[in-house]
């Protein structure tokens, strides 16, 4: 039996980062792995689906080329090789992680993990004991029972980015992150996209003012949006799939070559050695403390299998915690209020903190501001004034209460958003720091400033 002071089981990127940062102090550790290192994130999530969206802004760029005064005749794309760039970037960032655990010497083992009673998990019939056990088995597409996914022609994520052939029509069920990313991608290659969405907005967990934007984008972008609508059953028996959409004004039939379900995620929790080591879930969820301890002393959880939100940062930073827990560091725990989300369509959709309607709810007495970015010097220059950021502060004491903020590149600037909230920083501080001219980021500057009436530029 081969001993360690850490085992990892699964290398997502909460499980890889967990590793590292155990050997960065100086415990002895393993992780165990069925697939490829980096687990769905990094091979079949995060990664690869920016790839294919990269593919799709560029040509994008190329369609409207006489926007930016150049001229080229009929721009064309190859879907089988935008595919296999995806692809070779996810791989490319899979040798990356196998380099970082020779780096850190940390023991990779290659198997289906089973956790054991006494601290020991089985791999393939032989035993692993440790210390400490960190479960970080993350999640796959979540199946509904009336739209079973086949693989061919209802299918989840995973086939999303590997299609041999680019459909002419699809229907993608579920306007989350993983929903609208895909139906911008398919809609942007040339593909007729539907978007069903059960709630009356899309991406219905964002800042309305923000969703109702997103939808005007879409229909401008020529995607079909049906929100307030549920696919009740396809039928996949001819050649075209049938789906049954109830909408408030009665059943609809839609045509479409394939179904893409994205409504939402499963733990991966099943035949894992829970029960046998007595774990306790609730809800698909594994039970943990604020330092990620399950009931039974010696195992951890961490990612998606855990009541937080199921984000990759998430993970790594649960991971990070849960190790320098066990090493006696004095750290605090993670603020799920200040957590950042992002959406990487187009255009991009980046959040954090209270929405507006959430900080009135709370009893705040709020500011409110917002500058579109039609008035942005950069965005114009770049041709991308879709779109606007929005802050939302305390009146009382000038506290950050959340930021919205929709248009290109905006997943690259909500981090100033999330460390000022992580500093306490007022409104008044935010508008006193003097932000770079020509950017995208002035915006941030510019919507403070309209909250507290000294918006220059509107």
């Amino acid at each position: 039996m081969s001993k360690y002071d850490i085992i990892v089981l699964v290398s997502g990127p909460g499980g890889y980062v967990t590793a590292i940062r155990a050997s960065q102090l100086g415990f002895k550790t393993a992780v165990i792995e069925k697939e490829s290192l980096g687990g769905v994130c990094l091979n079949w999530g995060c990664i690869p689906t920016k790839a294919l969206l990269k593919s799709a802004q560029v040509f994008d760029y190329l369609k409207h080329a006489e926007d930016y005064g150049l001229s080229l005749e009929n721009p064309d794309k190859d879907f089988t090789k935008v595919v296999e760039r995806s692809r070779g970037v996810a791989n490319g960032m899979s040798k990356g992680v196998q380099f970082l655990m020779k780096k850190n010497k940390i023991d990779v083992i290659n198997g289906f993990g089973k956790l054991k009673p006494g601290k020991k998990v089985e791999v393939d019939g032989k035993e692993y004991t440790a210390d400490h056990i960190i479960i970080a088995t993350g999640s796959r597409s979540r199946q509904l029972p009336n739209i079973p996914q086949d693989g061919k022609k209802v299918i989840g994520y995973r086939e999303a980015m590997t299609l041999k052939k680019q459909p002419k029509s699809m229907i993608v069920v579920g306007s989350g992150a993983i929903g609208a990313e895909f139906a911008h991608f398919y809609n942007a290659m040339g593909t007729k996209v539907t978007i069903v969405e059960y709630l009356p907005n899309l991406v219905p967990l964002e800042d309305e003012e923000v969703s109702k934007q997103f939808e005007r984008s879409f229909k401008k972008a020529g995607i079909k949006v049906m929100t307030n609508s549920s696919v009740e059953s396809v039928d996949t028996s001819g050649k075209m799939i049938k789906a049954s959409v109830k909408t408030k004004k009665g059943e609809e039939i839609l045509e479409a070559e394939i179904v893409l379900s994205a409504v939402g995620i499963k733990s991966n929790l099943e035949n894992i050695g829970l029960e046998e080591v007595g774990i306790v879930v609730d809800r698909d969820k594994i039970v943990v403390n604020d330092w990620y301890q399950t009931n039974i002393p010696g195992y951890y959880a961490i990612g998606d299998i855990t009541p937080g939100p199921a984000l990759a940062h998430v993970a790594s930073a649960e991971g990070i915690t849960c190790i320098e827990k066990i090493k006696g560091m004095h750290i605090e725990s993670i603020d799920y209020g200040n957590i950042p989300g992002c959406t990487y369509a187009t255009p991009e959709i980046a959040s954090v903190g209270y929405t507006e309607k959430q900080a009135i709810e709370k009893g705040y007495d709020i500011k409110v501001g917002k500058f579109p970015f039609s008035a942005s010097g950069k965005a114009s220059a770049a041709g991308t004034k879709e779109g606007f950021v929005k802050v939302i502060f305390d009146a009382k004491y000038g506290e950050w209460l959340g930021c919205h903020m929709i248009g290109a590149g905006v997943t690259d600037m909500i981090a100033e958003a999330v460390l000022g909230r992580k500093l306490e920083t007022t409104g008044h501080e935010v508008l006193k720091t003097i932000h770079p001219h020509p950017t995208m980021s002035e915006a941030v500057m510019e919507a403070v400033a309209d909250a507290y009436g000294e918006v220059i530029h509107l």
